[in-house]
């Protein structure tokens, strides 16, 4: 199940996730950044199995609280769940927006929560949610989503912008027009 929220970001109620996916119902998500000691970011590659951008980079933690679940304990648990990883989280930002997955014909339509946190650890993936981890600068991050954004999640930009890591490497200029992998992103109310 998710949390479902209207226009405002008000909780309205839950939807089971695949209807939420296949009807585009917006929903409460949460994304979590990991940077390293060094100002390297942890980014995992979705697991093939997920149904939506499956195989594709992304922040390091990507997740729906459960219902009646705060945003700050589900980005907690999952970064736990998913890597193994342990630290103080701080929350960002947060925007909303709407992505189709080609390949799975699935929307995403999300209210993402953003919480950044340090630490420099070896994350030990959970094969059925993470495929690959790594360590990555932000520049370096930048010139591959710029060369290759189908290679990335639609929600990484705007995670990585509300995390405060644009610092000239990653801003609207770095919106490729025309590609699949960026999504509108929605002005909150």
């Amino acid at each position: 199940m998710v949390v479902t929220v209207d226009d405002s970001g008000e909780v309205v109620g839950t939807a089971p996730r695949l209807a939420a996916h296949r009807d585009a119902i917006r929903h409460l998500a949460i994304s979590v950044v990991v940077i390293g000691n060094d100002g390297r970011v942890l980014l995992q590659q979705r697991a093939a199995g997920k149904a939506l951008f499956a195989g594709r980079w992304s922040n390091t933690v990507c997740t729906h609280p459960l219902p009646g679940e705060p945003v700050a304990n589900a980005a907690l648990r999952r970064l736990e769940e998913e890597l193994s990883v342990r630290c103080h989280l701080t929350l960002a930002g947060m925007f909303s927006y709407r992505a189709l997955d080609p390949d799975s014909g699935l929307t995403e339509h999300e209210l993402d929560h953003v919480f950044v946190g340090r630490a420099y650890v070896d994350p030990v993936p959970d094969p059925h949610e993470v495929a690959a981890v790594r360590w990555i600068t932000p520049a370096d991050l930048a010139a591959e989503m710029s060369a290759a954004p189908d290679s990335f999640t639609p929600w990484l930009l705007p995670v990585l912008v509300a995390a405060g890591l644009e610092d000239g490497s990653f801003d609207a200029g770095h919106l490729p027009s025309g590609t699949s992998a960026y999504s509108q992103i929605e002005d909150l109310p």
